[in-house]
């Protein structure tokens, strides 16, 4: 049964590919605009990167902690 698959594959009508025809003149490529990258638009590496969004995490979660202790919405245990 699975012997002859291929063969009656290739004798399919189905499987058939059209030819295409030629064109006389060549078509004509549009140019993707170039992208600039994240290291031209900022002018920093991704190391630099890195270390600024860390440091901006840090900024956060400290203003976020001094909010919740101004706030009063947590107490520490030594007060």
């Amino acid at each position: 049964m699975l012997d002859n698959l291929r063969n009656q594959a290739a004798q399919s009508e189905y499987f058939q590919e059209e030819e295409v025809p030629a064109f006389d003149e060549p078509a004509v490529v549009q140019r993707r605009p170039v992208r600039r990258g994240l290291d031209q638009l900022t002018g920093m590496n991704a190391q630099q990167r890195f270390l600024l969004a860390f440091m901006f995490l840090i900024l956060v979660c400290l203003l976020g902690t001094m909010f919740l202790l101004v706030t009063g919405k947590v107490v520490p245990p030594f007060l």
